[in-house]
């Protein structure tokens, strides 16, 4: 052993540059694959860590409608206490709100925070961990509220919470009856606080109405099982739970989505479970295992391209007794050790990658050195390397025999150029793949973000609604239009950029049987105005008509739905209302920008309200302006602090999967490029050192050093070629799997293939063409002097 190990190390001292490119090739896959590997664990730890993670279940809907099988996860608020006792195999059922930013007051500390409105049950089912308090009564009281431990410092510094008042939105003061530990990350419920739901049937009459309301699908309920088999009875009990209470008007049934599946399998299409964000999983799970077996293919090609070195050595040693089992044992022995080495650089290069890796992906992740399952992970990752790299080379040097080696009459590397040849073509055809996807996905985001948003984006901020803001509208509004620095202001129940409701609707001619889900707004007057819509027919809300609070507007893509060649004056039935049609607006992006735009409807409805917008005048003093509103606010809204956001910076929110997605398939297809031509490095050097005496034979006959190296160039062109060619169809068939996804997209272009494969062959000859250079530039003199 202390023979081989110095052998090793003498043959790594040695050849210097080889072994800074085995290694340093090594590490990048290695760090590659360590990168996903954190990335991916990740995402399959969601909520993990609560003890009973497979047994909770949120109740979602199928709902069959408009052609096809519609999927949502909220329901009427009655199913909470209706699940109890629905099934003997559910042992517990709560209930939450959606979650939002509240105002948190103590003496002059205020902060606004994320929480949620829950049912006394929550913490009993979902077990995030208490510091202090009973989770069975923490939220008994209507008037209590648990906080995190973050929170806790926040608001009372190193003050002992317990029992200490915080006032909610200046509405309620809710006494502290509990300390959460911080929630993690990787938890699907993303909160700093918890209030009874108690409280919010107090605050909101419109709760309280709906206890025995099944129409209202406004509400999440989750519920606990007995067992993880016990799903499949429970969801024949429950199927028909909503039918059975009058929700009979199209097929509906209740079904339950199990928390395991939340995070990564939540994508519902035409009623059927689709992999949601596995798909990235997969994905990227495979990118690691490819880069790290492009790296193990340099590995082999650099140790056979340095066989011939290596040829007398195995000579000798079988001439001197060694067996072909001990040779192997060397060999691998070797590549274990470039292994770990290469392992120990790319724990340092993870290190120093990681805090911009995690900005990229938005995350915090961290490589845990305590944790045995990396050191699992990591010694997998070394012996697989070690042995998947070393082993080609060590069961061919060690087949030489040894009469053949010491004579110098044994043809290395014969018997290997094939295999090799093989997996470079492997190479450069996972690495086409890799480039033409990353284009691909490109042009799919610029195509959605070149759509037509329908309305106008800039200056555009907005402020969340508050019972002061409600009290004061009138009055705000006017004097924000008389600041100088506001040209409109409107009020809705959702921002521009987000969907907060949907609704059914009925006009003349419309099938019996047909049911169309219609986005709805909830507004007042100036809404067009101040959001920049285009009015097609008809007019916007107005002060000056006194009918418009039982008028109705709808969009373009509402108007072709129903067919209606004179829309203005028409009669629409809502919610058994009748609705005088006043107007029709152009087609506004408010949810996904990769689907088509849904029909949509506004009312007027002031007490339907969450979001006041604001158009700041576009003078070049954009943060006088903003001063200017937030003053106006402050006068009227004194309990809360100003908070706004950008409608543009909150629509490019949207497109952050994606642009991950696209960064990080940039950023591994160009490590991926760098690897493979390392790996044509050590191809390239292997050919050159076979051809030296050919090489030099035909520049004594006087070929040119450029015809010398077309000649050299010509076989790894074709290698390039056979790669683009089985590349090219596989690569076209992925992607447009993978956009089907996307109502809004791209076709994949054949152009892409061709410009990207110009590109793989031009990288190649610059590598080929830099070892064939310098032995075509090499004095024939010393290659043939032994002939």
């Amino acid at each position: 052993m202390r023979n081989f190990l110095k052998i090793t190390l003498r043959n790594l001292i040695k050849n210097k540059l080889y072994s800074t490119i085995n290694i340093f090739g090594l590490s990048i896959g290695i760090v590659c694959s360590i990168l996903i590997w954190l990335w991916v664990a990740d995402e399959a730890s969601f909520d993990k860590f609560l003890p009973r993670y497979k047994n909770l279940h949120q109740v979602w809907v199928h709902a069959t409608f408009d052609g096809k099988v519609n999927t949502w996860r909220s329901i009427p608020l009655p199913a909470y206490e209706a699940m109890k006792t629905a099934n003997s195999s559910i042992i517990n059922s709560t209930v939450t709100g959606w979650g939002g930013d509240k105002l948190l007051t103590v003496d002059e500390t205020r902060v606004i925070k994320q929480g949620y409105y829950v049912s006394e049950e929550f913490l009993e089912m979902f077990e995030y961990p208490l510091i202090s308090g009973d989770p069975a009564t923490v939220l008994d009281d209507p008037y209590s509220i648990v906080i995190s431990q973050s929170l806790a410092q926040t608001l009372f510094k190193n003050e002992d919470p317990l029992g200490k008042i915080i006032r909610l939105e200046d509405q309620a003061n809710l006494n502290v009856t509990g300390i959460l530990r911080d929630v993690p990350n990787n938890s699907s419920f993303e909160f700093e606080y918890l209030v009874p739901w108690k409280q919010r049937e107090i605050l909101n009459e419109w709760v309280v109405n709906n206890k025995t309301n099944w129409g209202n699908y406004s509400f999440q309920v989750f519920v606990e099982l007995s067992n993880e088999q016990a799903q499949a009875s429970v969801d024949e009990t429950i199927a028909t739970m909503l039918a059975e209470n009058g929700e009979d008007d199209m097929p509906r049934r209740l079904f339950l989505h199990p928390m395991e599946r939340w995070r990564l399998h939540s994508n519902f299409v035409n009623g059927v479970a689709k992999e949601g964000r596995n798909d990235h999983v997969k994905l990227f799970s495979v990118i690691a295992i490819f880069i790290l077996v492009i790296a193990c293919i340099n590995f082999m090609n650099l140790a056979t391209a340095r066989s011939e070195r290596r040829a007398r050595e195995v000579g000798i040693r079988k001439s001197l007794g060694s067996t072909r089992k001990y040779l192997i044992l060397q060999f691998i022995g070797e590549s274990l050790v470039i292994s770990i080495i290469s392992f120990v650089l790319a724990i340092a290069m993870t290190e120093l990658v990681l805090p911009a890796y995690n900005n990229l992906v938005d995350k915090e992740l961290f490589v845990d050195y305590q944790s045995w399952e990396f050191w699992q992970i990591g010694f997998s990752i070394i012996f697989l390397t070690g042995i998947l790299a070393g082993s080609y080379p060590a069961f061919y040097l060690s087949s030489f025999r040894p009469v053949e080696t010491l004579k110098g009459t044994i043809k290395v590397g014969r018997g290997a150029t094939s295999p090799r040849k093989i997996l470079v073509v492997m190479q450069f055809g996972f690495s086409i793949l890799l480039l033409v996807s990353t284009v691909v996905i490109f042009r799919q985001i610029e195509l959605v973000k070149d759509r037509d948003l329908g309305y106008d984006q800039s200056n555009l901020i907005s402020i969340d609604y508050s019972d002061e803001l409600a009290e004061n509208y009138d009055v705000l509004k006017t004097q924000l239009l008389q600041s100088g620095a506001v040209d409109a202001v409107t009020r809705s129940n959702s921002r521009i950029t987000s969907i907060n409701s949907n609704n059914f609707l009925s006009w003349p001619g419309k099938p019996e049987n047909l049911k169309v889900i219609f986005t709805t707004i909830s507004t007042e007057y100036d809404y067009c105005k101040t959001m920049g819509v285009k009015v097609l027919h008809g007019r916007d809300f107005s002060k000056e008509f006194s009918t418009d609070t039982s008028a109705i507007v709808i969009n373009k893509t509402a108007l072709d739905l129903m067919g209606l060649e004179d829309p203005i004056g028409t009669t629409l039935d809502l919610w058994g209302d009748k609705r005088q049609l006043i107007g029709v607006v152009d087609n506004v992006i408010m949810g996904s920008p990769y689907q088509e735009v849904k029909p949509l409807f506004m009312i007027v409805n002031p007490n339907w309200i969450n979001a006041i917008t604001v158009r700041l005048k576009n003078n070049g003093s954009m943060n006088e302006n903003i001063k200017t509103v937030e003053s106006i606010f402050d006068r009227y809204n004194p309990a809360y602090p100003f908070d706004y956001q950008f409608a543009d910076v909150e629509f490019q929110r949207k497109f952050d999967t994606i642009n991950m997605t696209q960064s990080l398939a940039t950023i591994f297809s160009l490590l991926a490029i760098f690897i493979t031509g390392l790996g044509l490095f050590g191809l390239a050097s292997f050919t050159a050192e076979q051809r030296t005496k050919e090489i030099g034979i035909r520049k004594v006959l006087g070929a040119s050093i450029l015809g010398l190296i077309g000649l050299m160039s010509k076989d790894f062109s074709k290698l390039v070629l056979i790669g683009f060619l089985i590349s090219t169809p596989v690569t076209w068939y992925l992607l447009d799997q993978y956009l089907e996804r996307y109502p809004i997209r791209v076709d994949v272009q054949w152009w892409i293939f061709p410009i990207v494969g110009v590109v793989a062959l031009v990288f190649s000859l610059l590598i080929v063409g830099n070892q064939a250079g310098r032995v075509a530039r090499a004095n024939p003199a010393r290659s043939l002097r032994d002939e």
